[in-house]
């Protein structure tokens, strides 16, 4: 049997192959080792998986993508939090960043870019991932993410920049403050994941000219900082993963197009192309 896991900061996506069976698929919260310790993300796959674990023993092999698992440090803390539990499996850690490559690219070359909570890009040139100087998490980086568009959202809410009848709806679907917004962001874990749950208002007010104008400053943004960073853009195929890659995919590739950048795939979760990429190399 083969576990295969895409992690980001919000969730965690498991898909297990048993041979001539459907896939077997399981969720956690996000595993990123930045902000989980060992302990932690282990504490995390007993409490919510339980029904995964059944299989501990049968399972021979585990391919884990994450946020945050871009250095040899980081994989340990998330191999080490998944052995005690998979005593047999080969477990092999990686960043999201390989995982989104594999899943859009194959073997081609091409950019691979990750819009969902956080942002991130690196090209891909048909075996090894080369990441750039991004990635640099909420407080830094995340262009055009769901962290970037709910921090936009509420800032401009707690400013008052909002027109009038936006101002209203955000108000009564979320009844913030700023006392509120500060507990959460400043003294609670997962300030990333609390204010990426807010993206989800960009989606109501989508057709409005402010919801317009806001998804195409952060998709612009991102294309700018990001894509545009890499001097031969233009040659690859340019493949996004994540939630807000896929839910504003119209806006994305338009701007994209505008930009003079080649679109591949977009897709929302990457983990059944992932799964059968390696499926597919082990088999060769």
């Amino acid at each position: 049997m083969i576990l295969v896991a895409d992690s980001g900061s919000s969730k965690t996506d498991w898909l297990l192959h048993i041979p001539q069976q459907e896939p077997v698929s399981f969720k956690t919260s996000g595993l990123n080792p930045y902000f989980l310790s060992e302990k932690e993300i282990a504490r995390i796959i007993y409490d919510q998986v339980p029904e995964m674990l059944a299989y501990a023993d049968r399972v021979e092999e585990i391919y884990f993508f994450g946020a945050g698992c871009s250095s040899p440090d980081r994989h340990e803390i998330v191999s080490n939090a998944i052995s005690g539990y998979f005593p047999k499996a080969y477990i092999c850690v990686d960043s999201d960043l390989l995982g989104c490559a594999y899943a859009t690219c194959g073997h081609e070359k091409g950019l691979c870019c990750v819009l969902g909570t956080g942002s991130n890009i690196s090209f891909f040139d048909g075996e090894d991932i080369f990441e750039g100087h991004h990635g640099l998490g909420y407080v830094l980086g995340d262009e055009g993410a769901g962290t970037w568009f709910g921090k936009t959202l509420i800032t401009d809410f707690l400013y008052g920049l909002m027109p009038a009848d936006i101002n209203r709806k955000f108000e009564e679907t979320y009844h913030l403050n700023k006392d509120i917004v500060i507990k959460n962001v400043y003294q609670k874990p997962n300030g990333n994941t609390y204010l990426a749950t807010f993206s989800k208002f960009v989606s109501e007010i989508k057709t409005t000219p402010y919801g317009q104008a806001l998804l195409e400053k952060g998709l612009t943004e991102f294309i700018e900082t990001n894509i545009k960073s890499y001097p031969e853009y233009h040659k690859y195929k340019c493949h996004f993963v994540g939630s807000i890659a896929y839910f504003f995919a119209e806006e994305l590739t338009s701007l994209c197009h505008q930009a003079g950048v080649k679109t591949g795939k977009v897709i929302k979760q990457p983990i059944h192309d992932l799964l059968a990429f390696i499926i597919k190399r082990n088999e060769r």
